[in-house]
């Protein structure tokens, strides 16, 4: 069995914290093990003056060290799943997902405590498409503005007084030890996350199997399920970091349950779809294709057109 790991990251606290937490998890599964950790900057960590849609999408974070894993530099990468584009480089795969975080997403506050309680015309802090969207929904007076960087750089701007409020993925915050920065969980009914938000994902070169077979023990049978979910109806939406979407998959009765939506970027056309399979692939790519007959390929469409594509 292998006795070496080299575990890619991104060098944020948060990226840190992931990657030494999965040093910590194969050190208890494999005593003796040598875990070492090489800090990978991406594109996505350079870039903060522009929104992600604009210069690439979310794959920034991920690009430099998917290269990194195809040149056996790296053995392995973990990735915040909500980060990993739908299609991955030919030869690599996401092989173990971990226990899922809370998938919500956190309203960080400024001399408030939840979304009801801003004042009106409050200005909020966010790039995500998905989160400006369904914030307009809930709070059509707010004034939204983006918001790049890490979960540092993002909370000392809230704290300097350039934003009212932030919102953050929970997940992260919890991990951090942040607990205490957030003035309220957003219901999955008023945002619904990202898709992959709250899941680590481990992703691999899919021909070393003594790599993957130190990871097997890690893997959450109920987190690769909601994944697998997700992002098969995110490759049925064909992967678009332009267009607002957003899915949360979860245990029910007989199966999973499937909340998704997505959106033109005005918010003036909103799709929503809630259904439960047992079968975690089929149930995303058959939500992807009512999505899509109920309105969604128009908006496809229209983005394509916008862009060029």
């Amino acid at each position: 069995m292998k006795s070496n790991v080299r575990i890619g990251t991104r060098g944020s606290k948060l990226a840190l914290w992931q990657a030494n937490h999965l040093a910590d998890l194969l050190r208890q599964k494999h005593p003796g093990i040598e875990i070492e950790l090489e800090t990978i900057k991406t594109t996505g960590d350079r870039v903060l003056d522009r929104p992600l849609a604009e210069i690439g999408g979310k794959g920034l974070f991920v690009k430099e060290i998917e290269d990194a894993l195809l040149s056996g530099r790296i053995d392995l990468a973990i990735h915040s799943l909500k980060d990993v584009p739908a299609e991955l480089p030919p030869g690599l795969g996401l092989v173990t997902f971990l226990p899922r975080e809370d998938p919500r997403d956190a309203l960080c506050v400024r001399g408030r405590k939840n979304l009801a309680e801003l004042p009106e015309g409050a200005h909020v802090g966010t790039s995500s498409l998905r989160r400006q969207v369904q914030l307009k929904r809930a709070r059509p007076d707010l004034r939204i503005s983006p918001l790049r960087g890490n979960v540092d750089t993002r909370l000392r701007k809230l704290d300097d007084g350039e934003y009212d409020a932030i919102i953050l993925a929970a997940a992260g915050l919890k991990r951090l030890g942040l607990d205490g920065q957030i003035g309220e969980l957003v219901s999955t009914e008023t945002m619904i996350p990202a898709v992959g938000q709250g899941i680590l994902a481990i992703e691999a070169r899919l021909e070393d199997m003594e790599t993957r077979h130190l990871l097997g023990p890690l893997n959450d049978s109920e987190a690769s399920k909601a994944a697998r979910c997700e992002r098969a109806l995110l490759a049925g939406m064909g992967g678009s970091c332009w267009l607002p979407m957003g899915a949360h998959a979860r245990q029910a009765a007989g199966g999973l349950l499937l909340t998704a939506f997505v959106s033109s970027i005005d918010g003036s056309c909103f799709l929503r779809h809630d259904a439960t399979g047992t079968d975690p692939v089929h149930l995303g790519t058959e939500t992807a294709e009512w999505l899509i007959g109920n309105g969604g390929r128009q908006l496809l469409k229209d983005i394509q057109d916008r862009h060029g594509n």
